[in-house]
């Protein structure tokens, strides 16, 4: 559209590449000043001056914690405004709605928000590249079911990558924007290959995730058709190891671009995480239907530290309930469920609480006999039945670990030219030693425990963050229950 406005009007077209250039003999502190006076240059030879991509430069001045001159930067638009009302000249920005200093725009010009694409966008841009003939083959309201918010870079892509596709119909432009992962945080080819019927003994939550998750997310034409939409929060729950991260993993690779991961190195790993969050959201909406996977959710709040974080998570969550967001779901994991905050967890925020648990005895055996298959003698010759009876109380990651440590045993003995022992007896003293070390981290997550606080660690905070917690009754209630504060004001 801006090249369009400058094929007819003229002037000059700018990208960030000349402030770039402008830079380079500036103070790397003067961003402002330096976007200034290469504006209110072009200003002076051109009626109409174009700037593209001005949310590079505001991130820079808003988004970056390092940056000492923050908001700074509407301070220059504001003057930017100035010369061109007393030159009677126009400037024109193109920028995402969200990172452009909009009070700034809208009281010294005008705003024009472009408005996300319809079915007939679709069609119309399919038209323009594959032709009316092999468009019309295109069930095109099949694919904006599948992806309501894709951008026209987006498309136009995916409809190029066609063109030379022999036979053509939604489902093959469906699988393409599969294969392009859309706007996916998480590289598909760093994620271990798990499937959800490779994970034993939690049948039942692999059916529910079937039933309210994938199919409304995969079966796009049914879920149109009976408006169908993903459970809009969802808490998987239960000991570690019993299998909530590999639900993530698969989930991953079956749903590809529909899947967006926060965990506890993406927030922890930045000042700015509220903003990284924020895109996370954003995402996934321009990718709807999708799922935002929130691993250790529990361990993200047990310190008390991310107050701020809990209260924008439940704005987020309450937000989803809108036509436009509400084929997002936000699927949570924790270990242990006291840790969340009460109003994160309340009827209404999670639609569907799944409990993962150790494996029952059938499904040890199921889990141990894909682990040992493949094994040379003897180790791959071990009695199943006595083996899942050894191995009682322990989680599919430990029975992981059961088995690669039961191999580093069998080498151990090779490598000192010790007589091979039955196969079992490596995989029982392996099964042993893995519960030593579980009894000793529940003994020293106890003692930690007992050292803090009396008092529910989300709420550890200062006195301000309480006071913004006093909006939420639920938390009010829970303060003054606990002794934190009192009734009387």
């Amino acid at each position: 559209m801006l090249r369009q406005l400058y094929a007819e009007r003229g002037g000059s077209l700018l990208g960030v590449g000349a402030i770039v250039e402008a830079m380079e003999q500036a103070d790397p502190l003067a961003l402002e000043e330096t976007v200034y006076r290469r504006l209110a240059d072009e200003l002076s030879k051109h009626d109409v001056v174009i700037l593209d991509d001005l949310q590079l430069l505001t991130l820079v001045s808003m988004g970056c914690g390092a940056y000492p001159r923050g908001q700074y930067f509407a301070a220059t638009l504001t003057a930017l405004a100035d010369v061109c009302e007393t030159s009677g000249k126009h400037l024109v920005l193109g920028a995402d709605y969200f990172t452009l200093p909009i009070d700034v725009a809208m009281s010294k010009g005008r705003v024009v928000h472009i408005e996300s694409f319809e079915v007939a966008d679709y069609e119309a841009l399919g038209r323009d590249i594959l032709g009316d003939h092999r468009a019309s083959d295109v069930d095109f309201a099949k694919v904006f079911r599948f992806a309501r918010r894709l951008t026209a870079r987006q498309l136009r892509r995916t409809f190029e990558s066609l063109s030379g596709a022999a036979a053509l119909d939604a489902d093959r432009v469906i699988d393409e924007l599969r294969s392009q992962q859309l706007a996916s945080n998480v590289d598909i080819d760093e994620v271990q290959h798990v499937k959800l019927e490779d994970l034993k003994g939690i049948d039942d939550v692999i059916a529910a995730l079937e039933a309210h998750i994938i199919i409304p997310l995969e079966r796009v034409e049914l879920a149109g058709e009976l408006d169908l939409k993903p459970k809009r929060g969802v808490l998987l729950a239960g000991p570690p190891g019993t299998g909530k991260t590999s639900i993530g993993r698969a989930l991953a690779r079956r749903l590809r671009g529909k899947f967006f991961l926060i965990d506890g190195t993406f927030i922890h790993g930045s000042q700015q995480f509220y903003q990284r969050v924020h895109r996370v959201f954003d995402a996934a909406k321009q990718n709807a239907p999708a799922i935002i996977f929130i691993d250790d959710t529990d361990v993200i709040f047990e310190s008390g530290g991310e107050a701020g974080l809990y209260r924008y998570l439940l704005t987020m969550l309450d937000g989803l309930e809108s036509e436009s967001a509400g084929r997002i779901c936000v699927m949570m994991t924790a270990m242990d469920v006291g840790n969340l905050p009460p109003a994160l967890v309340r009827s209404g925020r999670i639609e569907l609480w799944l409990e993962t648990r150790y494996p029952d005895l059938a499904a040890r055996r199921a889990i141990l006999a894909d682990r040992v298959s493949g094994l040379p003698a003897p180790l791959g010759g071990v009695p199943l039945n006595p083996l899942a009876e050894a191995t009682d109380g322990l989680s599919g990651a430990d029975l992981k670990r059961v088995v690669d440590d039961a191999k580093v045993l069998f080498v151990y003995d090779q490598a000192r030219d010790v007589p091979p022992r039955a196969a079992l007896e490596y995989f029982e003293e392996a099964a042993q030693t893995v519960r030593t070390n579980r009894e000793r981290y529940a003994e020293a997550e106890a003692r930690a425990r007992s050292n803090r606080p009396n008092r529910p660690a989300m709420f550890d905070v200062p006195g301000a963050m309480i006071m913004g917690a006093m909006a939420d009754p639920e938390v009010m209630e829970h303060m003054i229950a606990q002794g934190m504060i009192g009734t009387g004001g």
